[in-house]
């Protein structure tokens, strides 16, 4: 469950469907969906099975396998800080959730770009986003971060259908639902196969170290096939539950589906208020992605305490505190990146303007990808993989006994480190 609610976030809520409408719909779509099942998924039962056969954190299981410094650094320690440093943004974004909820509850929206400009806004609800997530792994594994998410979790189901059946009963909804569900396989390149790529692993949370690190904490009894495929899928069904709940109102207002970030914040928003009853059903929106958000800085906050508190020997309490506040700090430029600060928003570097959306690129995107591929030629060449193989067995003792774990294997050590090569040679603008 915890794990299940570490994958779902804004990225399905929120990046799933502006990157679904800038790349052909459903189209986009089916190609999302073979990325998970061929990739994502793969890529999920080696994380868990590589933290649960050690039982260390994500820097501890390189070192416990006998890692040289190269993969060590690339695997390990950039895993911990890919998760430090989106958390110190991630939570500006969960702030966002938090004052459209508050004006569309009260029905006096804000325009989007004059609220992320308004430090007095923004600063303090990114505080408070750090502050809920802190209370919560405060409580540990079982005690916070399991607990919140079984309550999360299916609210966070009951008010996407909720904000669906809404958007389905609005006139005109039924030309989103075809763009949507109906594929035009035309509209097919290879870029919507590298973005789909993209967005399947920053959705799954492979690469940031999340899941090695509650693989560590899974009894052998465990099916690690079962628990990825189950993280896999419903990541997956609230993705696709959020497309749903999107283009149908977007097409029904005749807004574009292509507009990009700013989708939720600003077409959305627009739309709300000319709805019956639309203050509620927009504070329900926001409410939703505020709980995707928090399901997701909490795993964030536990890859970083988890090492704190192996390597460094300090308590719960210390390392959570310590990683909260620290994450703010390093957050403030982000939160000034919209406006608030002339050179936090306007300072260049990797193509990207702001520096939010440079953080994003650089740790959400560039050293993510970086992360998924090392640890999948590391589990492929460097280490046996057959050790792999019998880990994940342990609770799924039909693994092994079928051609699940040759073709797994194969896909380990050829399919998947090919296309993740491709997906980072894109990113980095090697090939377009």
């Amino acid at each position: 469950m915890a794990a299940a609610g570490s994958a779902v976030g804004l990225g399905n809520i929120w990046r799933f469907p502006y990157l679904t409408g800038q790349n052909g719909g459903a189209a986009f779509v089916v190609v999302y969906l073979a990325c998970v099942v061929l990739v994502g998924v793969p890529m999920l039962m080696n994380e868990m099975a590589l933290g649960r056969m050690t039982g260390k954190n994500t820097i501890g299981t390189f070192q416990a396998t006998g890692a040289k410094p190269f993969w060590l650094l690339l695997g390990g320690v950039l895993a911990i800080m890919v998760s430090f440093f989106v958390l110190s943004y991630y939570t500006v974004i969960a702030g966002w959730t938090v004052g459209y909820m508050a004006t569309s509850l009260v029905n006096a929206p804000i325009p989007f770009k004059e609220f992320i400009a308004a430090p007095g806004y923004v600063l303090p609800l990114t505080g408070l986003a750090m502050l809920v997530t802190v209370i919560i792994v405060l409580g540990g594994i079982s005690g916070g971060i399991e607990k919140a998410n079984k309550i999360m979790m299916p609210t966070l189901f009951v008010l996407l259908i909720i904000t669906i059946v809404r958007s389905l009963t609005l006139e005109g909804a039924g030309a989103g639902v075809e763009y949507y569900l109906v594929p035009q396989f035309d509209k097919i390149n290879g870029m919507t196969v590298l973005k789909a790529l993209t967005q399947a692993f920053f959705s799954l949370g492979v690469g940031w170290g999340i899941m090695i690190t509650y693989g560590s904490y899974l009894p052998k009894s465990q099916s690690i096939a079962s628990s990825s495929v189950w993280v896999g899928v419903t990541d997956t069904s609230v993705a696709l539950l959020g497309g749903m709940m999107v283009f149908p109102a977007v097409f029904a207002f005749g807004q574009d589906p292509g507009s990009g970030p700013t989708l939720i914040f600003e077409v959305l928003a627009n739309i709300f208020p000319q709805m019956p009853f639309g203050n509620i059903a927009g504070a329900f929106f926001y409410l939703l992605l505020f709980f995707a958000a928090i399901t997701s800085t909490m795993s964030m906050v536990e890859v970083v305490g988890s090492w704190l508190i192996d390597s460094k020997r300090w308590n719960r309490k210390k390392a959570t505190w310590t990683v909260g506040i620290a994450a703010f700090l390093v957050g403030i430029p982000s939160a000034l990146s919209n406006g608030s600060s002339e050179y936090m928003s306007s300072v260049t570097l990797f193509g990207q303007t702001g520096i939010l959306n440079i953080m994003d690129h650089v740790f959400g995107t560039i050293s993510m990808l970086i992360v998924v591929l090392t640890t999948c030629l590391y589990t492929g060449w460097v280490i046996d993989t057959n050790v792999v193989i019998n880990e994940i067995s342990e609770g799924s003792p039909y693994f092994k006994a079928t051609i699940l774990a040759g073709a797994w294997k194969f896909f380990v050590r050829y399919v998947c480190p090919i296309i993740i090569l491709l997906v980072v040679l894109n990113v980095v603008g090697v090939i377009g």
